[in-house]
């Protein structure tokens, strides 16, 4: 049984897990007023409703998020890929409707599976072309797309009876460094930063956003703290009006986990005003990661509040009004379910269909291809060299999967021969054409053995033109490499 300063702390935590069955540990905290889970990819699988109501029987007001944003970005369909719209595809394709119903669909999928937090849409301006965490995960690079987008997205979510959690605050597309693995420092300009940046979330609040995430950013003229940890930065939302709930981004990013500690962290983001803590995702460390690493981050985010709340550098006052914040989110779900009549499921086909473009000649129709998968590895918040992107694009054709950061030209030259050999069109599948030299070396290389090759990125579209014809599609999910592969060999079909 928990002690009343852990009990208090439980009311503000939001960890991940192990498996695809609640642990005894977990069960036993959401009996103790834990206040809920987030589902990551190993969560998920044919039990995640049964799953669901088991937590939810443990704590009937637990907030149970998916980072589920479309796109790239999947966890319900991590196994096989998104069959729904990215933000870049949406954005291209500047449909509000189609955003505001990607958005409902996205409702609709959560709630199935009985979560009611959609960790999105994603509100940063992504104005580095560099950047690796964000990219086509954004609306786009202009402010005026990205907050009607926004805003679009969020109606069709909360709408659907799931919060909507718009991320990450203050902006962090204006960088070229991944906070899972580093600490960027935004060196903008301040007052275009908030221009700018600031812009898309300030509309969300006043569309009435339920919650929004931080981002682990430094902006150095308000102070040497990243956002997540920066009383200054999160006091602008209560500044304009925001009275729902600030979650953190996860606690176990090297932003955060290899500065103060996940403990400390925890401790000073809520001091700083924040209200849900994200703990993040126990399988990170990867091969590191220990039999127990879920309840060991659990355990290390709480010892570090009970700590604080024990030698006076945290208030209590203020971690009873975080916890307010979410209980009071909790029942605003639990009545919107309760007279949610439901929506109609959306086939994004067309959409995604209409969101991509051909740059170039159009190719000719295609009756086999040959992938060579060049893109880049996966990321912790972005799978980006999924295998079911390349997969479907082949069907039953050859693909060869080139890591062309860690292996040499010859190499690269010998597969880019055996590509061109095979019967059928070669494809290379690419997703940083202006921010990845040796992707375009590649490119080139393979133009002058096969000038009847294509291209296929995943990534930002091409800002200089690629010396072979280009499809470009916005996002490495399933349905786009499905709507990629018609237009090559949907004549030929």
């Amino acid at each position: 049984m928990t002690d009343d300063l852990e009990r208090l702390a439980n009311g503000v935590l939001w960890p991940g897990f192990f498996g695809t069955e609640a642990p005894a540990w977990l069960t036993s905290e959401l009996r103790d007023g834990l206040a809920g889970v987030v589902y990551f990819g190993q969560n998920v699988g044919e039990g995640l409703p049964a799953l669901s109501a088991e937590i939810l029987a443990a704590n009937p007001d637990a907030l149970i998020g998916v980072d589920e944003e479309g796109g790239s970005v999947t966890r319900l369909e991590s196994a096989t890929g998104s069959t729904l719209p990215g933000a870049a595809q949406l954005g291209t394709l500047d449909d509000l409707v189609a955003t505001e119903r990607t958005g409902a669909e996205l409702a609709r999928r959560v709630r199935a599976v009985g979560a009611n937090v959609v960790l999105g849409p994603v509100a940063d301006v992504n104005t580095d072309p560099r950047n690796p965490v964000i990219g086509v995960r954004a609306f786009g690079s202009e402010e005026p797309l990205v907050t009607r987008h926004v805003i679009a997205a969020v109606d069709g979510i909360q709408d659907g009876a799931v919060a909507a959690c718009i991320k990450h605050f203050p902006g962090h597309g204006d960088t070229h460094l991944d906070s899972h693995h580093a600490l960027p420092e935004i060196a903008l300009d301040i007052d275009e930063y908030e221009r700018v940046h600031l812009a898309p979330f300030r509309a969300a609040v006043e569309a009435g956003v339920d919650s929004i995430m931080t981002a682990h950013i430094v902006v150095p003229a308000w102070g040497d703290q990243p956002a997540t940890l920066n009383p200054r930065v999160l006091g602008m939302l209560r500044e304009w009006g925001f009275e729902g709930v600030i979650i953190t981004d996860a606690l176990d990013m090297a932003a955060i986990r290899e500065t103060v500690g996940i403990g400390g962290g925890a401790a000073q983001a809520l001091a700083a005003g924040a209200d849900l803590l994200c703990i993040g995702n126990p399988t990170n460390p990867g091969d590191d990661a220990l039999p127990d690493q879920d309840e060991r981050d659990f355990r290390a985010a709480r010892d570090g509040i009970v700590a604080a709340l024990r030698d006076g550098s945290l208030s209590r006052d203020r971690v009873e009004e975080a916890a307010a914040r979410v209980a009071a989110l909790a029942r605003k779900l639990r009545v919107a379910a309760a007279m949610s009549e439901g929506v109609d499921e959306f086939d994004a086909t067309d959409v995604v269909r209409r969101a991509i473009s051909v740059v170039g000649d159009a190719p000719a129709a295609a009756s086999a291809l040959s992938v060579v998968d060049a893109r880049r590895r996966s990321t912790l918040a972005v799978d980006s060299a999924s295998a079911y992107v390349s997969a479907t694009l082949a069907d039953d054709g050859r693909r060869v999967r080139l890591d062309v950061a860690h292996t040499s030209v010859e190499e690269q030259d010998r597969v880019l021969d055996d590509a061109v050999s095979t019967e059928g069109t070669t494809v290379l599948l690419i997703d940083r054409p202006d921010a990845d030299a040796a992707q375009r070396a590649l490119v080139e290389r393979a133009a002058v053995r096969d000038p009847h090759a294509v291209v296929v990125n995943v990534g930002l579209a091409a800002r200089t033109a690629l010396p072979l014809p280009t499809i470009e599609v916005g996002a490495a999910s399933r349905l786009g490499a499905q709507m990629a592969r018609e237009r090559l060999v949907g004549a030929a079909g």
